[in-house]
């Protein structure tokens, strides 16, 4: 698991390389535009970026599948740590469209071809 900085589709497929999916699981911060990659369940990278500082309600679990990078489908909004009734999310998606077009943004910046 990493906080990353920037990182390159070539790396994101040798980490998905450890997945039973060609997926790289992800957890992202708007607040503080913080993205931490590769682990085996969002909910470590979640705990690691509370440890750190992050706010809850701040945090959001995606999953990134690298050959689809420059399409729609490269940012998957999916995890059970987006399951929150009490901020009107009540999937494991991200209801809010300003908030995934936010993590969407973060991660463009974050990820480069």
């Amino acid at each position: 698991m990493r906080e990353i900085t920037t990182i390159s589709v070539a790396e994101l497929h040798e980490m998905s390389t450890a997945m039973f999916e060609p997926i790289v699981k992800g957890v992202v911060d708007v607040k503080r535009r913080i993205v931490v990659l590769d682990a085996g369940l969002h909910a470590d990278e979640e705990l690691y970026l509370l440890e750190n500082g992050s706010d809850q309600s701040d945090l959001w679990g995606i999953n990134l599948w690298p050959e689809k990078y420059g399409t729609c489908e490269f940012v998957e909004f999916d995890s059970m740590i987006n399951l929150r009734p009490g901020q009107d999310n009540r999937s494991r998606g991200v209801e809010n469209a300003a908030t995934r077009q936010a993590i969407c943004e973060i991660v463009a910046e974050k990820v480069s071809g």
